[in-house]
């Protein structure tokens, strides 16, 4: 595989984690308005609407097949329906940065899985760089909130095991998700086809649900349009454009490594919360941080 090919897929998953983190900042309020439920809801109905339009304009929708549709569809369930949406509830129940740890443990998943399933490996000094790098995340985001710290993302209802137990869901669907897929990428299906209809699949049992009175699903509070805004944006950012790098890397790296490249999210939302709260990251962020720049260039080299 060409070096430049190597880098390529490395630099799309660190893209789809700055795509995740600037599209976090917009979910902590809009989700809390919404519920969890509901906010995945309205993500899925724009995300799918704006992917499905990029499909058609691109002709991507050709790449599609019967052999590809149940596998894309079951990914969508899996990954979107059931794991974003645990990881909207948890976030509810933990606060953002609390739940961010547990979902950030989706690349550990992933790691053990590839190796499983696809005979994936790591040795040497990538090894080493990506022990440093899922090392650096939890350090980050676990002993990252100064103590005076009582914004939005250091909110929390206090229902620790049920938080708990939903943030690792939330990154077991993930990584099951991305295990899914990698054989699917091999090929030549098309990304923004493949998102939108692992978007698509995703969104039906959620509309579903509303339909059929469900409570859980109902929004906590009527959308307004400045939630609307944030709720686009968000989709826009996190699930057209970073679920789609996501894809493209799958085509050329391994699960494993795709995972953890993109489990530095996180960690570049420490320094968006520090422009948007005015407040320099604690000690043990910036340790933390220090630790993952230096896991990522260990892999980049290597």
């Amino acid at each position: 595989m060409p070096a430049t090919l190597i880098l390529s897929y490395e630099y799309l998953a660190l893209l789809a984690a700055a795509c995740w983190a600037v599209g976090s900042l917009m979910s902590a309020n809009a989700s809390t308005h919404l519920g969890s439920f509901a906010f995945t809801r309205w993500r899925m109905l724009s995300a799918s609407l704006m992917l499905w339009i990029l499909t058609i304009i691109g002709g991507g929708w050709h790449s599609l097949g019967a052999d590809n549709l149940w596998l894309l569809a079951l990914s969508g369930v899996i990954g979107i329906f059931i794991g974003d949406t645990s990881l909207f509830a948890a976030m509810n129940r933990l606060g953002p940065r609390r739940a961010g740890v547990l979902f950030a443990s989706h690349s550990l998943f992933s790691l053990v899985l590839a190796y499983l399933f696809l005979g994936e490996t790591l040795w040497g000094w990538t090894l080493l760089g990506s022990a440093m790098l899922v090392s650096g995340v939890m350090t980050a985001v676990f002993f990252g909130k100064r103590k005076s710290e009582q914004h939005v993302w250091e909110a929390n209802s206090g229902k620790l095991h049920t938080g708990v137990a939903l943030g690792l869901l939330s990154a077991l669907c993930q990584a099951v998700s991305t295990l899914m897929l990698k054989p699917l990428m091999a090929t030549d299906i098309d990304a923004i086809a493949a998102s939108a209809m692992r978007m698509t699949s995703a969104f039906v049992p959620h509309f579903l649900l509303l339909l059929l009175g469900v409570k859980v699903a109902r929004a906590y509070r009527p959308m307004t349009k400045k939630v609307f805004a944030l709720v686009v944006g968000n989709a826009a950012l996190s699930m057209v454009l970073g679920m789609t790098l996501i894809l493209l890397a799958l085509r050329h790296g391994n699960a494993g490594m795709v995972a953890i490249l993109s489990s530095v999210s996180p960690v570049l939302v420490l320094p968006l919360l520090w422009l948007v709260y005015k407040r320099s990251p604690a000690l043990g962020a910036w340790l933390g941080a220090i630790m993952t720049v230096c896991g990522t260039m260990l892999i980049l080299k290597h």
